[in-house]
Formats: structure tokens, C-alpha cells, sequence
């Protein structure tokens, strides 16, 4: 194949979005800044349609961000421009701060602040000139899908909400030390946790280790807006769960401790317990019995896993607090206490009782949960068995792989129905471990050992 040959497979992989077939044309010779629509570099193909994912393999394939336009903007500009964090951090290459010369580091760092200081809406409306309602569509702004952010379109013009992430990721690569409070309140200007923003401005946060950095966000608790109050509740929920050998750690436990005593707002309540439930703290336990009584659902979602921090043994109170939410009226409530109860002796029972019901419940998530629970108990009672059969006749393909799962981890005879179903809808995947099992358990029905 030629040369000409493997640059349209590229361009043509690009425009399909088809990371794995960019992936094999650069493998095979393609040029990574091949020209595609309009005679561009296929990278600001990827920029243009927000494709992180393809834009991350095409510049670890050698694709130059700053090779300059006949517009004068380069791809990274115009990562810049677009507002996605993901598509800029995908761009953004190795070492910027040593590769762009300082005019250049300025000049983005102006244009992600004009964007962020003006408004998506307002700056598009300015290019454009156009007078007509924007249309917003809520969108994901990475491969994996973790965080959205807002799609704005108007005269012809598209860009994303993300500039206040894309500036604190910029300055982050160009080691400039914002100050936190602008930090938190770049996140707290965007509507939620999932926002590309937040997890923008906690990456940079939990890059910088300082006890003071620490004291400056949990400031923000007692700020009068909200969004500031849950940005706390995140960052310390985030911490207890990446930062392992955190030195503030107790300190953090004490801070999430006296607040979960002290919240009265249900919303932020609830963040708080979830955030205080990833800390191996002694006071977890005692919050979740003030709790587990709440009258608000929300609140007794998150008691469980209070009293069960990172695997531990259950306590005798712990157990009396989890006995009534494993009978909760509200059906969360149950699947999250029977849970933490399914591999405790003293309330297996109750806990499979309540699994049971779920699986053979109306909703469809819960049955799927419910057998994910019940495969790998220690209860191996026909009635369970039954439920897992009854299982595999469900849509969600996990649920009847979760089911056949349990079958064959109890070797029930149906087991071998459960593999023939798999097979039909092409679970057979030897990497899961739930798969290996049934089909480990077949091959040993095939092949049974020789007299």
C-alpha cells in the first residue's frame, strides 16, 4: 500500500472517529499531520469534532500542536478555542511550558481568559453577530464519559463551556500558581459536580500537596453560596479516594466528622456523609447511627457504608443499624444495606431475603444489582439459584452474566443453559473473570475426568 494510500485511511479513520483505525494507520506509516478537510492537518479534524480520543492518538503519533495554520491559529489554539478540557489536554503535548515560547503561552492563556471572563453564549454571540436564541445541548467531554459539560451553538459557531477548566489547565502547565479561591470559583460558576470544570480544578488542587492549599479550599464550607459548600465536599471526597497517604487525612476525617454533626441542609448533607464514607476514621460509625434514622431517603442511602468503612468487620451496633435499612421502604436504601450485610453471618439471612425481592422486583437496574450481589454470596439455597435462573432471561446482558455467574459458582445443573445463552449473545469473553467461571464449569462437564 502506498504512502497516499495509508494518509487516506488515516483522514478517513479520523473523520469516522475510529481511534483503533488511526491507531493502525500511524502504525503503518500514515503521516500524522496528513491533510484532511480544506487542506488542514487531520488534528483539527479531531479538534473540530471534540474528539479527544482520536486527538490524543494522532499527537502521541507525532502530530505537531503548533504547527501554524494559514489563519495564523495552530491545533492548539484552537483546542483552546473550543472549550473542551479533554480535547486540550489531548493537544496539549509534552512539556508546553518548555516547547511554546512565552508569547505564545500568553496568547492562549488570553484567549482561554477572554472566553471564560465573557461567557460561551456572549463570546459566540459577539463573533457571530447573531441574534437568535443559543442552542445548549448537555454533552460528555471525555472517552470514558465521566464528565459532561454544555454544547453551545449559534450562528454557525459551536464551542464548549469548559474555558474556566482549559484556563486552570493551561496555567497548571505553564506553573503558574493561581490562588485557590479563584480556583474553587471557576468550578462553583459551572452547575454541577459532573462538569468538566470541577475535574479540572481538583486535578490541579491535588497537585498541590501544601497544607496551606488544603486550609484555603476547606475555607469555602461556610461560603454563602452552595456551589462553593459542595465544592469542598468534593474535593475532600476526592482526596479520600485518591490520595492514599494523605498526612492530613485525620485532619480531614475530624473536618468531615464535625460537619456531618452539624449539616442541616439535606443536599449537602448527603455529599458530605459520601465524602466522609471514602476516610478510615473512628467516628465514621457513630454518624452513621445518628443517621440511619433519617427521615429523607437520600441521607439513609449513604449510612451504610458508614458502618462498613474500607472492608471492615461489622460492629454489634453497627449490625442493629443496618437490620432496619435492610427492611427500608425505600428500595436503594435496601440494596445498599444488604450489601454491607450479604457477607456478614448474622444478617445474611435478612440481607438475601431483601436481594431476593429486588431481583424479582419491577426495576430493571436494581434486578441487575441484586444478582451482583447474590452470585458470590455465601448463600447457596435453591431459592437463590432460582432467582439467578429466572435472571438470565433479563435484557441487560451484565444481569444474566452476573446470574450464570452465580449458577456456576454453585454448579447447578442450569449452568449449562446459562453458557449456551452467553454464547448466543456473545458474553464469551475470557478476560472477565464471570465468563472464565462458566466456562471453566462447562469444560469440566465436557471433559470429565477418565476412570
Amino acid at each position: 500500500m502506498s504512502r497516499d494510500d495509508v494518509d487516506r485511511r488515516l483522514v478517513a479513520a479520523v473523520q469516522a472517529g475510529d481511534v483503533e483505525a488511526v491507531r493502525a494507520s500511524l502504525d503503518e506509516g500514515a503521516d500524522p499531520d496528513a491533510p484532511g478537510d480544506h487542506g488542514l492537518p487531520v488534528l483539527c479534524a479531531a479538534v473540530a469534532a471534540f474528539d479527544s480520543a482520536v486527538a490524543a492518538v494522532l499527537v502521541e503519533g507525532g502530530a505537531d500542536p503548533d504547527r501554524v495554520l494559514p489563519d495564523g491559529t495552530t491545533p492548539l489554539w484552537r483546542a483552546v478555542d473550543g472549550g473542551s478540557p479533554a480535547v486540550l489536554t489531548a493537544v496539549l503535548g509534552d512539556e508546553p511550558r518548555l516547547r511554546l515560547p512565552e508569547e505564545a503561552r500568553e496568547r492562549l492563556l488570553a484567549l482561554a481568559r477572554r472566553w471564560y471572563e465573557t461567557g460561551t453564549a456572549e463570546e459566540l454571540r459577539r463573533r457571530t453577530g447573531a441574534s437568535e436564541p443559543v442552542r445548549t445541548v448537555r454533552v460528555p467531554d471525555d472517552p470514558d464519559e465521566y464528565h459532561r459539560i454544555d454544547q453551545v451553538s449559534l450562528g454557525g459557531l459551536v464551542a464548549r463551556t469548559g474555558h474556566g477548566g482549559i484556563l486552570t489547565a493551561l496555567e497548571w502547565a505553564f506553573r503558574i500558581l493561581t490562588p485557590v479561591d479563584d480556583l474553587v470559583a471557576r468550578a462553583a460558576d459551572q452547575p454541577d459536580e459532573q462538569h468538566a470544570t470541577w475535574w479540572e480544578v481538583l486535578s490541579v488542587l491535588l497537585k498541590r500537596p501544601s497544607f496551606e492549599t488544603w486550609q484555603a479550599v476547606v475555607a469555602h464550607r461556610h461560603h454563602p453560596d452552595p456551589a462553593h459548600r459542595r465544592f469542598v465536599a468534593e474535593y475532600l471526597r476526592t482526596r479520600g479516594v485518591l490520595v492514599y497517604d494523605s498526612p492530613y487525612a485525620q485532619e480531614e476525617g475530624d473536618f468531615l466528622a464535625a460537619w456531618a454533626a452539624e449539616e442541616g441542609d439535606i443536599e449537602m448533607l448527603v455529599k458530605v456523609l459520601e465524602a466522609f464514607a471514602e476516610y478510615e476514621h473512628p467516628g465514621t460509625e457513630d454518624i452513621g447511627l445518628r443517621y440511619a434514622g433519617h427521615p429523607d431517603a437520600r441521607v439513609r442511602r449513604q449510612v451504610p457504608e458508614l458502618f462498613c468503612p474500607w472492608g471492615a468487620s461489622l460492629t454489634s451496633p453497627a449490625r442493629d443499624g443496618l437490620l432496619p435499612l435492610i427492611r427500608d421502604p425505600d428500595a436503594r436504601v435496601r440494596l445498599l444495606a444488604s450489601r454491607m450485610a450479604v457477607h456478614d453471618d448474622a444478617l445474611l439471612t435478612p440481607a438475601v431475603q431483601a436481594l431476593l425481592a429486588l431481583a424479582g422486583g419491577p426495576d430493571a437496574g436494581l434486578r441487575g444489582e441484586a444478582a451482583a450481589l447474590l452470585a458470590p454470596c455465601p448463600d447457596h439455597s435453591p431459592a437463590v439459584a432460582d432467582a439467578l435462573f429466572a435472571l438470565l432471561d433479563e435484557d441487560d446482558r451484565l444481569t444474566r452474566l452476573e446470574a450464570a455467574y452465580g449458577l456456576a459458582l454453585r454448579d447447578d445443573p442450569r449452568t449449562a443453559e446459562a453458557y449456551r445463552r452467553l454464547k448466543r449473545l456473545g458474553l464469551a469473553d475470557p478476560d472477565d473473570h464471570r465468563w472464565s467461571k462458566v466456562g471453566d464449569w462447562q469444560y469440566a462437564k465436557d471433559h470429565p475426568p477418565a476412570e
